[in-house]
Formats: C-alpha cells, structure tokens, sequence
C-alpha cells in the first residue's frame, strides 16, 4: 500500500441535497484522513481549468456550467492508496453502473449529476490539487 492523497469534490448537487455529511462520514470511516476541506462557488476560469482535459469534448460546457452552478466542498483526502480507494467508495461514474453501496450507487441518478468527483490518477491528483490546494501538492 503507498499513502497518497487526491482531490475529492462533493459537486453542487451533493451540497444541494444535504449530502456533504454523508461523503465526509464515508471518507472518515474507511480511514482515511480529510487534509483540507473548503466549500466554495467555482469560478468559470477554474472549472474550465479543472475539465482541461475534457475541452473538445461536447459535453465540456455542461460540465463547466453544471460544477459552478452552486458552491461544492473540496478535499484533500490522504491515506493508503486514496485514489484507488476513493474511487470505489465514490463508485462508477455512471450511478446505473454504480455499486449499491458506494456514494453514486446510493445517491445519484443521472451521469452529469452524480454527487462527487474524484481523481483518476496520480497525474490527475497533483494537477487537480494544485488548482484546488496549492500548498497541499505533493512533491
């Protein structure tokens, strides 16, 4: 196992639904450690940096438009294998896919509403953490 950290988002529509308790709660019980923790109303510029790599796809600005339509809670989540691990807890992308059991799975309904982000990668958490928690960037 290797400690690492990622970047979790509980998006608008999580804060929206009261749902930020329960993401935290889950992120605590598994056992890893919430570093930071912000709420917060993307700005345009942000978001469109956050989704850089999603620029030419067609559905870019609806995800832009959708994470800076209300304030989300960002993290910085530490522990063995966080990526990973988080994104099992977060579960498929697509909450039909999704695990019963894992955040999507229990919570969302449809895919570009479905409550958190979480980073792919390493590559994708350090890129995502500095945009998000600058000093929090590992290396």
């Amino acid at each position: 196992m290797a400690a690492e950290q990622t970047l979790i988002l509980v998006k608008p529509d999580g804060v929206a639904r009261g749902l930020v308790g329960e993401v935290v709660s889950r992120i605590e019980r598994k056992g890893y450690t919430i570093e930071a923790l912000e709420l917060r109303t993307l700005e345009r510029e942000t978001a469109e940096e956050h989704y850089g790599e999603h620029v030419d796809k067609p559905f870019f600005g609806e995800l832009v438009d959708f994470i800076t339509s209300g304030p989300l809670v960002a993290m910085c989540v530490s522990g063995d294998d966080a990526i990973v691990g988080m994104r099992t807890i977060m579960g498929a992308t697509n909450p039909i896919e999704a695990t019963p059991g894992s955040i999507r799975g229990d919570f969302a309904t449809v895919i570009g509403e479905n409550i958190v982000h979480g980073s792919d990668s390493t590559e994708s958490a350090t890129r995502e953490l500095g945009i998000f928690f600058p000093d929090r960037v590992p290396g």
